[in-house]
């Protein structure tokens, strides 16, 4: 058994989706145009999915409200500093200082437009391919 996705609910699928894609390189895989607005993004090795959707069954959590570790999406990148500026420029908000690790990675936090927060991640030997 292998884990295919994590699921959120959100406010404007379409819209986060958008962004994700242009921005943390990731891709639509499959999506609805009808309520609720299902779209599985895929990352760019294609081995892990989200499901972003807007289901009046259930709430929408406002990650902004809580600490960045409370919920994650953490991506690989092979430059963090550049990774990071990046992101920023493209309407992302820091969420701390780098931490280097005593092993040589180095973790940031970010929050989306949206406030939800991504993780970078650049690990000095990657633990999974």
């Amino acid at each position: 058994m292998r884990l295919e996705h994590i699921a959120f609910n959100v406010a404007d699928p379409a819209a986060l989706a958008a962004w994700y894609c242009e921005n943390l390189n990731m891709q639509i895989v499959r999506s609805f145009a009808e309520p609720p607005y299902i779209h599985f993004l895929a990352d760019s090795a294609g081995k892990s999915m989200i499901e972003i959707y807007s289901n009046p069954l259930g709430s929408f959590i406002d990650y902004a409200e809580h600490h960045a570790v409370t919920f994650h999406l953490a991506f690989s990148v092979a430059d963090m500093d550049a990774a990071r500026q990046r992101l920023v420029d493209a309407g992302a908000a820091l969420d701390g200082d780098i931490d280097n690790r005593p092993n040589g990675d180095r973790l940031a936090f970010l929050r989306d437009p949206w406030g939800y927060t991504i993780q970078l991640v650049q690990r000095q030997t990657n633990m999974i391919d």
